[in-house]
């Protein structure tokens, strides 16, 4: 017998959509961008946005779920799915067993709680994920999107804005939901940039993002002392916070540090 509903399950973090037209907003905001047709949906629930990607022409759609009664309830009312539901933990798959080296986009109603986790994910994987496109807690979606010199400009807009153009869509009211959050929601869409890489070392970008807007009310000459190898280091952006600096600032800060921090080791 088919299950006729699935009952949300709050520690997974689910609050199910319930009006289709959101559903088909929030599906037409991908792009497919570079070309990419190939969908894996993360916790799609009762497939409420599933249904509209399964609409587009060419969609090749993948889920990814955990929850067991919203899996079988894919299974059975999506035969369209067959053998592209994945009973798996996102933030813990290996997605290269999935499409291999193919490029995916990623979209979903993520859930609150790890959706930061979830895009930190996906910057891993961000040279096979041409695009992200989906819902968020509103404040967290204005944070990935958001411009040099706002408080909600920090770590996560710096690391995103870094590999990805991102643009808010629109939000999404409590209402629209089962059951209802209590907070509001906003829908992003991410596309891949053209840097493939950073010209600067990735590594000590990230730790230099970090240690800066880890400090963000001091100037960024006292929060990056500590990666700082010797005195003397100067630059036009100590005086500044982190805020005021745009992503490639911070490319430019990075390769300033990585040059003292080379000349400081040969001698």
């Amino acid at each position: 017998m088919r299950n006729s509903t699935v009952k949300a399950k709050k520690h997974l973090g689910q609050h199910f959509l319930t009006d289709k037209n959101i559903c088909q907003k929030i599906a037409n905001q991908f792009s497919g961008h570079r070309g990419c047709n190939t969908v894996l949906e993360i916790g799609p629930g009762m497939g409420a946005l599933t249904e509209f990607l399964l609409e587009r022409e060419d969609s090749d759609v993948h889920v990814m779920e955990i929850d067991r009664d919203s899996i079988q309830y894919l299974k059975d009312h999506f035969s369209a799915l067959d053998d592209k539901i994945y009973d798996s933990d996102f933030l813990r798959t290996k997605l290269e067993t999935i499409f291999e080296d193919k490029p995916f986009a990623v979209v979903g109603n993520f859930p609150y709680n790890i959706s930061s986790q979830i895009m930190f994910k996906c910057l891993d994987y961000r040279n096979q994920i041409p695009e992200i496109m989906g819902m968020f807690q509103k404040e967290v979606a204005q944070r990935f999107a958001e411009k040099p010199g706002s408080k909600q400009y920090g770590v996560i807009s710096v690391l995103m804005q870094a590999y990805y153009d991102i643009e808010y869509c629109f939000t999404v009211d409590e209402h629209v939901f089962n059951p209802p959050p209590k907070v509001k929601s906003g829908v992003i869409r991410c596309t891949r940039n053209e840097r493939e890489f950073l010209p600067c070392n990735e590594k000590l970008f990230s730790q230099v993002v970090k240690s800066t807007f880890g400090q963000r009310r001091k100037t960024i000459r006292n929060s990056v002392k500590s990666i700082l190898k010797g005195d003397g280091f100067e630059h036009e952006f100590l005086t500044l916070r982190p805020e005021r600096l745009s992503v490639d600032d911070f490319v430019e800060l990075t390769l300033a540090i990585e040059n003292h921090n080379k000349q400081f080791i040969e001698e």
